[in-house]
């Protein structure tokens, strides 16, 4: 691309852009190209480069020299293309100005249409159509969109006048107004415009064009599109394009019409055309939701031959960019436009049944597929459904369009501030609007569900939920909002109460009703075959391992059972301390902490020990063939004691030590720091009989299961090492317990004893750490808070207005701090096995369930990633894309 070329020209099948383009044409204007030179008709005009936008900001909100005759070289073009003049009075160019980043953003930044129209260019436009209303009608939604989007009077203002001029002549459409009626709506906006700028409506359709383009530019930093930047951490943009085109028509008539439309479904991924149209209308009427559209499918009886065309362009589409399309179109007079096509957004749902359907039919590879499904759309399939058997007994209250899937309970607001107050109180919440606009961002990203009593499938609200995965009802008619309260067939729901939606279904219903998990089943099972087929083809060469693995944090046998339903090759943190707070357990580990020798100790712990095995016997039983690391003792003492003067009453009567004596015993456990204290591996070197019980446990156990014909590998893992001394003593200390075992039990396991890789030094020293280990686990939850010096328990105060000022991209405790901890973490797996070649090493803190994390544990050569049970299928897929990216 020219360093001074600013504007790119299509029209008449030739295009000076193309596909390719998308960072400086934006989405719209590059695809707009596209299908110009694919030969579909596509009103013609230019479109202005992001970098315009990029230079407007730096410079002041200035443009870049040459522009503007750069802007009227192009107009001119298009005027002789078209045979029209801006501002005619008696054939005039009517042209709209859109937006267009790279990154699709629908409805948050500013469109205006019809611009070009004044006071003597509508009399020309009449008579030229010979159709006075269209003419009229086109004036009057230039005004209002013109004042509201470029001058910033509110939309409310123009709709009053627009209703007194319905209800003074007794109709209920706009379509229904007569010329004489929108000839007095254009009297009476005019009077709202001059009230709310102090100025008449401009009548020079040049000012009215570089003011708009203002206006789409100034609109790249509004706070809705700022917000929703955030929310989908869209970065590095240069800015909007502005695509001026020149105008057709769906409001000139019945003949006339406009529509959005999917070569499949958004919501389900079902390869059948999709979408909705309006007749007599203009684009803005079917995504503002103010009318409620048809249905595609009847387009087939009223025109069946602008139908074939429309499925005609379906197919090239698809087939051309080898994915699904949301194509925006209008009819003039029986002809049709195409006006934009875009990679549609879907759900989770559809995006895999989709991927999964294209590969079947050729068009794309598997690979493809693992590609161009999202984390965030695999964890929408995890979101939760009504159960069936609490809905069999149940009667919806309403049904509306099922406009994306999931179910969501809440308790019902009004509007989208409210939504992000309650939500900042910690309540869960539903937005319940007639519809919803741009504006309403925030508070639907904050919204368990979104319920619209207007709308279509191709609304606001329908598109933006399915962006965000979150459940949606649109147009249920039986929602009658006033002010704070909703009226749902006769019966009153006011702020606050609890409705369910079924966004599956269209299902409204009464109250809080039960939610259950989805499962995995269908194309969303053999699309996470295709994600582990293709990340097991990663070979981690430095041990010979076949595949870039995933395993889970599980506790409990119910967390390992779940685990391994979605799919996990192993466990990659046990956390033994979890078993300790259980019913009956944690009295006995009191009684052990609070004794006075070690032979008191070891006696306690005696009673511990079949407890212990007891757990690790249903861990490795649900594991059955696969790796489970079991990590020993980790917190400090002092989270395990009594903490009441009854609680600790109760443990002095049943240890007989006096509650003056325990209590000393209990404050002298006290830490002023405890994070950094007497916890992890210091445990073990001071009071070894702990870790020791924990080892006989972990192996009796082992070779209990393995007696019956379960397959185990128990890995031992010594948290919180900071030296390799700590290691070798504490490894000795296992293998001699080990060795004990395995005389009484007359059998032997395959076992491995590893460390959890989480303080500085540890990474720092790896390599002499590694002498004493079969394995690292990097722990990056302390890593990071000791790397940092953040408490994470403290830092949410504070990591906010970090991310604000951007001092920090991202929460540091969510995505791994590749920068700062990951050059430790590189740093540790590179000395680690510059010791030892074939050390297993993996990640086992929170970020082992995050995408862009796990791209970067594949980067530096870890064999496996450990995250919670129901954050697995995402790992999966997420591995998968780190082995395509990187390989």
């Amino acid at each position: 691309m020219s360093e001074k070329k600013y504007i790119y020209f299509f029209g008449a099948g030739k295009a000076e852009g193309n596909a390719g383009m998308k960072e400086y044409l934006g989405g719209k204007g590059a695809n707009i190209a596209e299908m110009t030179n694919l030969g579909i008709p596509v009103p013609p005009g230019f479109t202005i480069s992001a970098k315009v936008c990029d230079a407007f900001y730096k410079n002041n909100n200035s443009y870049p020299e040459g522009l503007k005759d750069e802007v009227e070289n192009n107009l001119k073009h298009l005027e002789e293309l078209t045979g029209r003049k801006l501002g005619d009075s008696k054939d005039p160019l009517l042209v709209s100005v859109r937006s267009g980043a790279a990154i699709s953003m629908p409805g948050m930044m500013d469109t205006v249409l019809n611009l070009g129209l004044n006071d003597e260019a509508v009399k020309g436009l009449a008579e030229k159509t010979g159709n006075e209303r269209f003419a009229w009608d086109a004036y009057r939604r230039f005004i209002q969109m013109f004042g509201d989007v470029v001058r910033g009077v509110p939309h409310s203002a123009f709709e009053e006048k627009l209703d007194q001029v319905k209800e003074e002549v007794g109709v209920e459409l706009d379509t229904d107004l007569k010329v004489e009626d929108l000839k007095r709506v254009v009297k009476l906006y005019k009077e709202v415009y001059r009230k709310h700028t102090g100025e008449d409506f401009p009548q020079d359709p040049k000012k009215q064009l570089w003011a708009s383009i203002d206006a789409v530019f100034g609109s790249w930093n509004n706070e809705r599109a700022i917000k929703y930047r955030q929310i989908n951490e869209i970065k590095g943009l240069l800015g909007t394009a502005v695509n001026v085109q020149s105008m057709v028509f769906g409001n000139f008539g019945d003949d006339s019409g406009t529509g959005v439309c999917f070569t499949r479904d958004p919501s389900t991924g079902e390869n059948i055309f999709y979408g909705e149209y309006l007749l007599n209308a203009q684009g803005e009427d079917v995504v503002a939701g103010i009318r409620t559209p048809q249905k595609l499918s009847t387009l087939k009886d009223k025109n069946p031959e602008v139908f074939q065309q429309l499925l005609d362009v379906r197919e090239k589409l698809e087939k051309h960019y080898r994915d699904m399309q949301d194509i925006e179109f209008t009819i003039q007079q029986g002809k049709l436009f195409l006006l934009q096509t875009r990679t549609g957004k879907r759900t989770g749902l559809a995006a895999v049944r989709a991927a999964v359907e294209m590969v079947k039919e050729g068009l794309i590879t598997k690979e493809e597929a693992i590609a161009r499904v999202t984390p965030a759309q695999l964890d929408q399939l995890l979101h939760p459904m009504i159960d069936p058997n609490a809905k069999a007994k149940m009667i919806p209250l309403a049904r509306g369009l099922n406009a994306s899937p999931g179910a969501a309970t809440g308790q019902i607001v009004f509007t989208a501030d409210e939504a992000e107050k309650w939500a900042k109180e910690g309540k869960t919440v539903l937005l319940v609007r007639k519809e919803t606009s741009p504006e309403d961002i925030g508070g639907m990203n904050v919204a368990e569900g979104i319920l619209t009593s207007t709308g279509g499938m191709t609304s606001h609200a329908a598109v933006v939920a399915r962006g965000m995965g979150k459940p949606c009802i649109a147009g249920c008619k039986d929602v009658v909002i006033t002010g704070k309260q909703a009226q749902i067939k006769k019966r009153n729901f006011s702020e606050g109460d609890w409705l369910t939606i079924d966004g599956t279904t269209g299902e409204v219903y009464d109250g809080q009703v039960k939610l259950i998990k989805a499962g995995i089943t269908g194309e969303f099972a053999e699309f996470l075959i295709w994600a582990d087929e293709i990340r097991h083809e990663a070979v981690r060469s430095t041990i010979k391992q076949k595949g870039f693995l995933v395993r889970t944090n599980a506790d409990l046998p119910r967390d390992a059972k779940v685990a391994r339903e979605f799919g996990a090759e192993g466990i990659g943190l046990c956390r033994t301390e979890h078993m300790f707070f259980d019913e009956g357990k944690l009295e006995i580990f009191q009684e052990m902490i609070v004794a006075d020798d070690i032979a008191t100790r070891k006696e306690v712990l005696k009673k511990l020990l079949p407890l212990q095995k007891k757990d690790f016997t249903g861990i490795f039983e649900a594991m059955d063939g696969f790796p489970v690391t079991v990590r020993l003792l980790d917190p400090p003492l002092h989270e395990f004691v009594p903490k009441t003067t009854e609680e600790v009453k109760v443990l002095a009567d049943k240890t007989g030590i006096p509650v003056k004596q325990l209590q000393a015993k209990i404050d002298s456990l006290h830490e002023l720091n405890p994070m950094l204290g007497h916890r992890g591996c210091r445990l073990g070197i001071t009071y070894p009989e702990i870790y020791d019980m924990q080892v006989q446990a972990i192996m009796e156990a082992a070779c209990e299961v393995e007696k019956r014909g379960v397959k185990v590998f128990p890995e031992i893992m010594i948290p919180l090492i900071g030296t390799a001394k700590e290691l070798s003593i504490l490894r000795e200390n296992a293998e001699s317990v080990i060795k004990d075992v395995f005389k009484n039990e007359n059998r032997q396991v395959e076992y491995k004893i590893g460390t959890m890789i989480e303080i500085p030094r540890a990474a720092l020293t790896a390599d002499k750490v590694a002498e004493y280990a079969d394995f690292f686990s990097f722990g990056t939850n302390d890593l990071t808070q000791m790397t940092f010096g953040y408490s994470r328990d403290d830092a949410g105060v504070f990591l906010p207005d970090y991310i604000d000022q951007e001092i920090l991209e991202r929460d540091p405790f969510q995505v791994l701090d590749q920068e700062g901890v990951g050059q430790l973490v590189e740093t540790g797996v590179r000395r680690g096995r510059t010791r030892k070649p074939d050390l297993k090493i993996g990640i086992c803190g929170e970020h082992g369930g995050e995408p862009g994390s796990i791209d970067f544990c594949y980067r530096v050569g870890m064999n496996y990633v450990s995250c919670s049970p129901y954050r697995v299928p995402i790992a999966r897929l997420a591995a998968a894309q780190a082995y395509l990216r990187n390989k």
